[in-house]
């Protein structure tokens, strides 16, 4: 069975939600949850769902550490999911086209550093964008700037807040990203 390994940073809604779809099928399998931050929620959520999980430092990340247990674990696909740090160019280099990331808006507008959450959604409104929506990609050694695999759009009406157009955009990753996932697996 193929192996996934995730990254998240936060609340890990998306992982969840990748975490039960693989549970269904027998085209892959979470095998971990790495996370930068050691009291995000995706912890507690992967825990609950028998997932083992692994929390680190920046320094762990960055010498070395983390890719040694990558290259052990022996991946299929790494997924970014809400996972906010840069990858070192060590482990994008060993692990070429097997890194994805989903960005909430509609690459290449409103990527690149400091462009997450609500920063995206919030100059999505500013700029008056009448459709946004997800995309998945490959990760290189930029911010956002990997192949793009899949995008999907949504409308916008123009009275949205934030909160409104970042809700839409979360409906699209839990609708299609396990699904891409499970694609890239076959």
């Amino acid at each position: 069975m193929k192996k996934i390994v995730l990254f998240a940073s936060g609340s890990g809604t998306n992982a969840e939600n990748i975490i039960l779809h693989f549970n269904k099928t027998n085209s892959g399998t979470v095998a971990a949850v790495f996370s930068n931050n050691p009291d995000a929620k995706v912890l507690e959520r992967a825990q609950k769902l028998n997932v083992p999980t692994v929390v680190f430092s920046k320094e762990q990340f960055s010498d070395g550490t983390i890719l040694q247990k990558l290259i052990d674990l022996k991946p299929d696909l790494i997924v970014l999911a809400g996972f906010l740090l840069k990858l070192p160019h060590s482990l994008v280099e060993a692990f070429p086209d097997k890194i994805i990331n989903i960005h909430p808006a509609l690459l290449p507008k409103y990527g690149g550093k400091g462009m997450y959450g609500m920063h995206v959604h919030r100059a999505i409104i500013e700029n008056k964008e009448v459709e946004t929506g997800i995309s998945i990609h490959f990760v290189n050694e930029h911010y956002d700037e990997g192949n793009i695999i899949f995008q999907k759009t949504v409308a916008l009406n123009g009275k949205e807040s934030p909160e409104e157009v970042a809700e839409k955009v979360h409906q699209l990753e839990q609708l299609h990203f396990p699904e891409v996932i499970a694609e890239l697996l076959k």
